[in-house]
């Protein structure tokens, strides 16, 4: 029998992800509940670890979807309601302020999911940022221009990762662009693009201390690759390095100013080629995609899915430990592929832990206690994938399931 006094843990997720959460839930003995998108129903979801499943519309309405779980809540005690993907944090924030659930509320999520919201907060606390302005005003977007030299970046407020970003060149290309979008303009702001290195440092919070930071480097910057091709790289950045002590700053700054609790976060910075200065870009309070947590994991032993789990059902009789922290480095070359099944069989590198299995990409992710080597497999790995693998399609205008 189920143990009644065991924790109710609502997950939401109109992508298929979070498996490793879902289990790690379940292994801690909680009731595990999963909403999902009707579109998801044959998903490869992991059953064998969820007690229910909710399936809703794509597009269903805020109070269709406040109905529906408050009927649920009338026969479950819902004690989290977690969000599995980006596009799902203002939803969880939603369902937590109505049925008044532990958690991230509205005001804190729209840190973690909009670009003008987040960076509105971090400029008045004096974290640095890309100038930027909302572009609802057309007198301060032409006086924004005027300002700031270009180029711009068009970004839309709440996509997650490259989609639906544009670089305006010239202001001759802006307001066609900004026409373009119609009533949709106010979902969109307007950066001063800063060139650099790009970094992302992926942390686990708890009662608003980071406990927990992984810090990587970009090859290409994920705007670059997205929109103009190449191969997608991310690497370990060393203790010794001169980027760790800025970062670690940067981003506990960034997390506290924005005021993450208990949790997960994956948090991106640049580090400007012009003055050397550190640049917050953007953060959300979620796992990073594209293999991040398995970067993660080979590097230091931390899964980043699981422990986010122990964070979420932890309280005073679950009391929660960070893992043992492995010092160590990875990397992951990926990229879309020409062929359906890519064969990755002629990389036999013995530092190669996970090996891509996805329908048109190649990737692959390594692991050394030398960063220098794991630097050398990935320059090698981008390469050879050019020439074994390589295929290129520009990125979405809008999110696909």
């Amino acid at each position: 029998m189920p143990d009644p006094a065991a924790p109710t843990v609502l997950c939401i997720a109109t992508y298929e992800k979070g498996h490793q959460f879902i289990r790690e839930c379940k292994r801690q003995g909680c009731h595990v509940l999963l909403l999902t998108v009707d579109t998801l129903k044959d998903a490869d979801w992991p059953r064998e670890a969820i007690d229910d499943t909710y399936y809703i519309p794509r597009q269903i309405q805020r109070d269709d979807l406040l109905k529906g779980i408050s009927h649920l809540a009338r026969t479950r005690v819902l004690d989290r309601i977690v969000a599995l993907d980006d596009f799902d944090v203002e939803t969880a924030a939603l369902l937590r302020e109505h049925l008044r659930i532990p958690g991230m509320g509205e005001t804190t999520a729209r840190y973690f999911r909009d670009k003008l919201a987040m960076r509105v907060k971090a400029r008045n606390q004096g974290v640095l940022a890309p100038e930027f302005v909302h572009t609802v005003n057309d007198d301060q977007v032409r006086r924004f221009v005027e300002e700031v030299p270009g180029p711009w970046m068009l970004k839309p407020r709440s996509n997650a990762a490259a989609i639906g970003i544009a670089c305006i060149e010239r202001p001759d290309d802006l307001w066609p662009a900004l026409d373009a979008l119609g009533d949709r303009r106010s979902f969109y702001l307007l950066e001063r693009f800063v060139k650099g290195d790009v970094f992302h440092v992926d942390s686990l919070v708890w009662e608003r201390d980071v406990i927990f930071n992984a810090a990587h480097q970009y090859g290409a910057p994920p705007f670059s690759v997205a929109h103009r091709g190449g191969i997608f790289t991310t690497r370990t950045v060393a203790k010794a390095a001169s980027a760790w002590r800025p970062l670690m700053a940067i981003n506990r700054e960034v997390l506290s100013t924005l005021g993450l609790v208990r949790g997960v976060a994956h948090t991106e910075f640049i580090r400007s080629a012009d003055d050397g200065r550190w640049y917050f870009l953007e953060t959300s309070a979620r796992v990073g995609g594209a293999y991040i947590v398995d970067v993660v994991e080979a590097a230091t032993e931390i899964n980043l899915w699981r422990e986010w789990a122990k964070i979420e059902i932890a309280g005073e009789d679950r009391p929660y430990h960070l893992a043992n922290v492995k010092d160590g480095y990875a990397g992951l070359a990926l990229t879309l592929s020409r062929q359906e099944q890519p064969d990755t069989s002629t990389y036999t590198d013995p530092e190669i832990v996970y090996r891509v299995k996805k329908k048109h990409h190649a990737g692959l992710i390594v692991a050394s206690q030398d960063p220098i080597r794991v630097d050398a497999l990935l320059d090698d790995y981008t390469g050879r994938f050019l020439q074994d693998f390589y295929a290129f399609a520009p990125a979405p205008e809008s999110p696909s399931a």
